[in-house]
């Protein structure tokens, strides 16, 4: 795969506050995103595995409806299957990776 400049993909509003910027390999989709503080995910569950990463800012998730906060430097892995929430504490930049590949997602960038 050839170098990939982040700044060369168009954002993608995914739910209102929420701007992602996606790179999809054969197994995995990697989710780049840019959150306003205060905006909201509303709980679902998907069939594929996820890996969240902050970045920047601090993010509360609720996994299995316990409240996690977490900020740089902190990765929480959720489970397939698993109900899962968001709310932005602050601005956040966070990255999601997810196998298999969201197509969801793949779909929203073609």
């Amino acid at each position: 795969m050839p170098k990939i400049e982040l700044a060369s993909i168009t954002p993608k509003e995914i739910v209102a506050g929420y701007s992602a910027r996606f790179i999809h390999t054969d197994h995995m989709t990697f989710s780049y995103l840019d959150v306003k503080a205060g905006a909201t995910l509303p709980e679902h569950s998907h069939p594929h595995e996820q890996v969240c990463h902050v970045l920047e800012g601090e993010f509360q998730l609720t996994l299995d409806g316990e409240p996690l906060r977490f900020g740089p430097e902190s990765v929480i892995v959720i489970p397939s299957h698993v109900k899962h929430a968001g709310l932005a504490i602050t601005d956040c930049k966070l990255l999601d990776v997810f196998t298999p590949v969201r197509e969801d997602y793949r779909a929203m960038s073609e």
